[in-house]
C-alpha cells in the first residue's frame, strides 16, 4: 500500500450529498454479444459520454417498470419485466447526489432501438466497451459485464 492509499477501514471525511437519486440502467444484448450504448446528448449533465439506457425511477416505480417505460421513452423498443434479469449494482457520490443504480441485462425485445431523444447509439462488443468515456458510476461495471456477457 503506498503512502497515498487508504484502508477501507480509513475512509476519509467525505461530503455527503443531499439526496439520492435512484436509476436503472439495462445492458441490452443483441444475438451478436454487443451491448448496446448511448451517448448523453448537448445540453444534459455529462454531455458525451457514453452509459447503458436507463434513467430514474418514478416515485411509486420499480427499476424494472422503469426501465420499461425508459426504453420506450428513449429507443421506442418494448420488453417486459420478466425479460430483465438484474446482475450488478452501482453506487456511487457525485457533487450534489448520490447514484444508487441496479443494473438489469435484457436479451429479448420489440422494435429496433432508435434514438429518439438526440443520444446517440453504438453497438458495441464487450471487449470494446472500455474504449467508450462514461460516467464515474458506469466505470466500474464494464469489467464486470465483460466477463458475465
Amino acid at each position: 500500500m503506498s503512502q497515498h492509499d487508504t484502508p477501507c477501514w480509513q475512509e476519509p471525511p467525505s461530503h455527503r450529498p443531499s439526496r439520492i437519486v435512484l436509476v436503472a440502467a439495462v445492458a441490452l444484448v443483441d444475438v451478436d454479444g454487443r451491448v448496446l450504448l448511448a451517448q448523453r446528448p448537448p445540453g444534459k449533465s455529462m454531455a458525451g459520454l457514453w452509459e447503458f439506457p436507463g434513467g430514474k425511477v418514478d416515485a411509486g416505480e420499480t427499476p424494472e417498470a422503469a426501465l420499461v417505460r425508459e426504453l420506450r421513452e428513449e429507443l421506442g423498443i418494448e420488453t417486459a419485466e420478466s425479460c430483465l434479469s438484474p446482475i450488478a449494482f452501482a453506487s456511487h457520490s457525485y457533487p450534489d447526489f448520490h447514484l444508487l443504480m441496479p443494473v438489469f441485462a435484457a436479451r429479448v425485445w420489440k422494435g429496433t432501438p432508435t434514438p429518439l431523444e438526440g443520444q446517440q447509439l453504438a453497438w458495441v462488443k464487450p471487449a470494446r466497451m472500455g474504449d467508450y468515456p462514461m460516467p464515474p458510476a458506469d466505470i466500474p461495471l464494464v469489467p464486470l459485464l465483460r466477463d458475465l456477457l
